[in-house]
């Protein structure tokens, strides 16, 4: 869950993207747009969920991983979390 305002902004801007997304989809299915320009539509859908998803993917990680408890093991580095995101995001799309 985004909990700093700059992250709760950003995934907010994200879901109103998607928002327009699902309502021009919408639109275009019922104006009877051609079935690959719809596909491009949901295709760009997915990539915004999977962008959402990355990203409080992410935060999470960051908040669990950087802020362990005193019993568990050391913080995970920076340079760590970024190569465990470039992972993530990949697998993602």
């Amino acid at each position: 869950m985004p909990y700093s305002a700059e992250d709760k902004k950003k995934a907010t801007t994200r879901l109103r993207r998607i928002k327009g997304q699902v309502e021009a989809l919408e639109r275009a299915v019922q104006a009877g747009t051609e079935c690959r320009l719809l596909l491009q539509q949901i295709a760009a859908m997915r990539g915004a969920a999977g962008g959402l998803m990355a990203e409080v993917l992410e935060i999470h990680l960051r908040e669990t991983m950087s802020h362990p408890a005193p019993a568990k093991t050391p913080s995970v580095g920076d340079d760590q979390m970024d190569d465990i995101m470039k992972i993530l995001r990949a697998y993602l799309k």
